[in-house]
């Protein structure tokens, strides 16, 4: 029975010595979970069960498993390279149209505008709608398809200034001529948009008036687009308390007809409003700006947050939430088939399935610009290889010194 039991031996080895030449070739590989191999004894049975004198017939691969494990993470920098967070896997689409999952988050964008992996698998999620809102349900293929935006015309604009109480009135009023300086305190002007992305500048001049003790200061405001005068009434009054806050009611229309014109809707009417505008002794100054008008854009850049949320980044300075990464879970993800290729599909010992949105159920969040290396310890490879040698070695022995026994026998 010596033979056996080398033998056996032998064949676990031979695996145990594969499992471990597969983890050091994957040592590099994004994503790779490495693998132990687990064995278990063999006894002979007799039909009254095994006796208590049965040495045993040897050993057998019990089983393959691996560590599911995150791996360390490394950064790249590149945008579509991602990394899991603790749990969860990504759903990727085959081209068969089943599914498959993954921990390399090594994704491009090919001819068709979709996110795939490097074998051409599709990532997959939820896609937004027009105005950006991701509406979760069955994921499909995540593709980027809004690779533009259009111009849409400025019609609201919030600007609040900072004026100078110490200022002293004009030499000449009221103004007449942008040209006249001493007909004014102060200038500001912003970018507005027509209806077809043409841009316009809109400025503005700030004139402080006679100021009346204990009631507070006012200032006539003058609109004026690309250097001629809004059409009326473009003069407003911004009156303050005697605390330099503002208590006039805004915003103020500002109609203007954009020249040149090159077919854009007339007369377009921006609503400047002027609201937390304060009016106290500092410097001239205009906070950050914000309006709802752009030029037309194209798609630059994309991000993805730490929640899956795909941010386009467009040439206007303009973002925009285009759909969202899914991940899946697993009661047991020590279950899921390897199937090669960075890929896992689930089985019945697995479980099925369960999609979330990064960082909530039990899925990790993300991270952009980085991939997760593989968690095979190389040391420990190492180590491993040289007890499974001495093991195939020993188990040879075996085989050897029952050959020797045999030839004496047959020498008697």
């Amino acid at each position: 029975m010596g033979f056996q039991q080398g033998l056996s031996g032998l064949n676990a080895a031979s695996t145990q010595l594969d499992t471990i030449g597969n983890n050091v070739a994957n040592a590099n590989t994004v994503g790779f979970k490495s693998s132990r191999t687990e064995f278990a004894d063999l006894y002979g049975n007799s039909l009254y069960g095994i006796t208590s004198t049965t040495p045993g017939i040897g050993t057998q691969v019990s089983a393959v498993t691996q560590n599911m494990g995150s791996g360390n993470l490394e950064t790249t920098g590149r945008s579509l390279d991602l990394a899991i967070n603790n749990a969860g896997f990504f759903v990727m689409g085959l081209p068969n149209g089943t599914q498959a999952y993954s921990r390399n988050g090594q994704f491009q964008v090919n001819n068709q505008g979709y996110i795939v992996s490097t074998a051409g698998n599709y990532l997959q999620g939820w896609t937004a709608n027009s105005q950006g809102t991701v509406a979760l349900g069955p994921v499909g293929n995540l593709q980027l398809t809004n690779t533009s935006i259009p111009p849409t015309a400025t019609t609201k604009m919030n600007m609040s200034v900072l004026l100078n109480s110490s200022s002293t009135p004009p030499a000449t009023t009221p103004i007449n001529n942008p040209a006249q300086p001493t007909s004014y305190n102060w200038t500001n002007n912003q970018t507005v948009y027509d209806s077809l992305g043409n841009s316009h500048q809109m400025t503005l001049y700030y004139s402080i008036n006679t100021p009346t003790a204990g009631v507070g200061n006012t200032w006539t405001v003058n609109a004026y687009v690309d250097g001629t005068a809004a059409a009326a009434p473009n003069t407003f009054t911004l009156s303050f308390d005697t605390s330099g806050n503002l208590t006039t009611a805004t915003p103020f229309n500002v109609t203007f007809t954009p020249s040149p014109g090159n077919g854009a809707a007339v007369p377009q009417t921006v609503a400047v409003n002027f609201a937390n505008s304060t009016q106290i002794a500092q410097n001239f100054s205009t906070l950050p700006v914000t309006q709802n008008g752009s030029a037309p854009g194209t798609l630059q850049s994309i991000n993805i947050s730490s929640n899956g949320l795909i941010q386009a980044s467009f040439s206007n300075s303009q973002t925009k939430t285009i759909g969202q990464v899914a991940l899946a879970n697993f009661v047991n993800s020590q279950g899921l088939q390897d199937v090669g290729g960075n890929l896992f599909t689930q089985t019945g010992n697995s479980g099925p399935a369960t999609i979330n949105q990064p960082g909530t159920g039990n899925t990790g969040t993300l991270s952009s610009g980085q991939v997760e290396d593989s968690n095979v310890n190389l040391t420990n490879e190492l180590v491993n290889m040289i007890t499974a040698q001495r093991y195939y070695q020993a188990n040879a022995q075996t085989i050897k010194t029952e050959d020797t026994l045999i030839q004496t026998l047959l020498n008697i």
